[in-house]
Parts: C-alpha cells; structure tokens; sequence
C-alpha cells in the first residue's frame, strides 16, 4: 500500500512496478498495462514455487506408503513365518497379522508348518482338483528314479510317495541348502538298498509293506541326523511291476504261482477236513478200546473172586460142590438148546427128540407123542 494515498497499492514484479486503486472495493491497475515478457516472467516464478512444493509433498506421500507397506505382513492358517533382521532369524510368528521392522530391514519367510506334504518317485501327478479325475503325467520320463536292482539281481519298476510335515520351519530353511531336493536324494538312496537287499518276487508280492515300514524308519533317521526339521507321516508303494519287457513272462510266473498257492490252499482245506475226522475217530477207537480193557479187567476180577468163593465152599463141601456146579454148567449148556437127540445103547428104538422149548411134545418111541 501507498502511505501518501491509501486508495493505492504498489505491485512489484520482474521489470518493474505497477500501481492499482481502489475502485468500488475493488483494486484496479493504474498506468499502462505490463508488457508479455513480465506477465511470462511473473508466472515462471510462480510455477516454480508451486512445483518444488509438489514434489516435497509427493515425496513423503510415497516414503509413507511404502513404510506402511512394508511394517506389516500376514500368515496364513497353514503356515509359520520366519522373521529375518539383516538375516538373522529373529522370531517366528503363528497364522494372522503381524508387524515388523520397514524397508527391508526385516524380511519374512513363509513354510506351510501345518500342512502334509508329499514328493512323488516315478511318476508326477498332472492335474489333481476336486471335482476331476487325477491325471498322472508319462511315467517313462521318470523310469531312472523307479528302476531298481533286487537282491536275486532283477530289475523292477518301484513307484513310491512320501508324505511329510514341517515341524522346525527354521532348521527346515537354514540348515540344508536345499531341504526339499535333499529330502528327495535321501528317500531316493533308501528305497533302492531296502529293495536292494530283497528278492523282487517278495517285493512285487508280500514284501510291499516291510519295504515301506524298514525305508520309512531309515530315512527319518537321516533326515534327523541332518537336522532337516522334517517328520515322515508316510511311505507308501503305489505301483510295483517288472519292466515292460518282461511283463508277459512275468504274468505268466504270476498265474503260474497263482495256481501253485490256490493248489496249496485247497490241500490245505482238505487235510483241515480230514485230519480233525481222523483224531475223532482214533480218539472213539481210544475210548472204545479202554472201556473195554477195563471191562475185562474188572470181568476177570469177578470171575477170580467169584472161583475163590467156589474154592472155599468147595474145600467145605467138595461132593455138593461138584454137584451144583455141574448142574449149573448143564443148565447153561442146555439153556442154549432147542432140542436134545437122546441115544440109549441098552434099548433098541430110539428117543429120536426131547423138546426143551416151552409147549413143544416130545416124541416117543414109534414116532408118537
């Protein structure tokens, strides 16, 4: 403002002044108007002012972004994380949201600690989604991991799983270069000295669940002598056959040993008939044959005491005795008789029949009754 004339305002600008009054309450420039150049000069000023404010403000608009981008992460419900500062493992951090240190300064590492994993030898699963068959990718570019060496020097076509869980994410990251390729050259090297050390006719047949119990027990020893963090929940064949090369002769072994052991079985079941009849009968024979043995014997102790009474009463009475026990044998022969033909040298017809039966006639000489 003018001090001599309130109603004027003095504008300074590059090249020079210009004054103004006020008119109407309004301030209106007096004198001539300014030249291009001071207008293009002013507004140079101006744009400079404004566009280093611009950047400043969009500067920490982005500085504040990233840093509230990168002080929180989150977990999901399957995994743990690893909190690393400068990468050193700081923490370690359950499912859900979490906050940590900006710009890098800490970093974080997802394993998924609660879910069951697997690794596939021989074959490579290609499509396995709900709602659709599993598709299993070509098997013939796998066939140097399922190729093994039996024991009776045979090869076969082994095709295994491995099922796994994280339990020490930290030893799991750290303390193996590369904990899932070590996994798989350990379980790799197992399973071929088991099968190894086995017929491949036990291996195809009844061997199946030993191999997988011994292997299991063998490669989580490693894997514990490695500190990988790693437990085995499984190991499990899926597919045991011979090489294609030999899958016809070796069907034929199949169906040969398949007859033996249906052959075997049905012996089996036939001496489990005839064997517990054969002991029914000779254990009836036994019994049969000891209760006559003691029925004999305990005849045989009658017949000696009973003699032994005869004996005393004979000593007593010998002509009585005598008489009663020829009567008694006489009855009992004669017991046993129908009839008696009676011959009598003094007479000279004969008595042809003496009927001992009950109501029969006897006939008498001249063939009368």
């Amino acid at each position: 403002m003018n001090a001599d004339d309130p109603l004027l305002a003095v504008h300074a600008f590059a090249g020079g002044t210009r004054r103004y009054r006020m008119v109407g309450g309004d301030f209106r420039p007096q004198g001539p108007p300014p030249s291009l150049e001071d207008v293009l000069a002013k507004m140079g000023q101006e744009w400079r002012e404004v566009k280093g404010g611009s950047i400043f403000f969009w500067i920490a608009v982005v500085i504040a972004l990233i840093f509230l981008w990168t002080v929180w992460f989150t977990v999901q419900p399957e995994e743990t994380g690893v909190v690393q500062r400068f990468g050193k493992v700081v923490r370690t951090v359950g499912p859900g949201l979490h906050f940590k240190l900006p710009f890098r300064v800490e970093t974080v590492r997802r394993v998924p600690t609660a879910r069951v994993l697997k690794e596939e030898f021989g074959f490579r699963t290609a499509v396995r989604s709900s709602g659709e068959r599993t598709i299993y990718s070509d098997s013939k570019a796998y066939k140097s991991e399922s190729l093994m060496l039996t024991g009776d020097l045979n090869v076969i076509d082994v095709e295994w799983i491995i099922q796994y869980r994280i339990e020490d994410p930290v030893r799991f990251l750290f303390n193996v270069k590369d904990a899932r390729k070590t996994i798989r050259d350990v379980t790799e090297a197992v399973m071929r000295r088991v099968v190894g050390n086995r017929l491949g006719s036990d291996v195809l047949t009844v061997a199946r669940v030993e191999v997988s119990s011994e292997a299991k027990e063998e490669i989580q020893q490693i894997l514990t002598e490695y500190e990988t963090g790693v437990r085995l929940v499984t190991v499990e064949l899926q597919d045991v056959t011979p090489p294609d090369a030999v899958k016809p002769a070796f069907n034929e072994v199949n169906e040969a040993r398949q007859d033996k052991e249906r052959t075997i079985n049905q012996a089996q079941e036939q001496a489990n008939k005839e064997i517990p009849k054969a002991r029914g009968v000779a254990a009836q024979s036994i019994s049969e044959a000891e209760g006559y043995a003691l029925e004999r014997v305990n005849r045989a102790k009658g017949e000696a005491e009973r003699f032994n009474a005869i004996l005393e009463e004979y000593t007593r009475a010998p002509e009585v005795t005598r008489r009663r026990l020829y009567l008694e044998s006489l009855a009992d022969f004669l017991a046993e008789m129908k009839g008696v033909y009676i011959v009598d040298s003094d007479q000279k017809a004969l008595v042809p029949w003496l009927p001992l039966e009950p109501g029969a006639k006897a006939l008498v000489e001249g063939g009368k009754p």
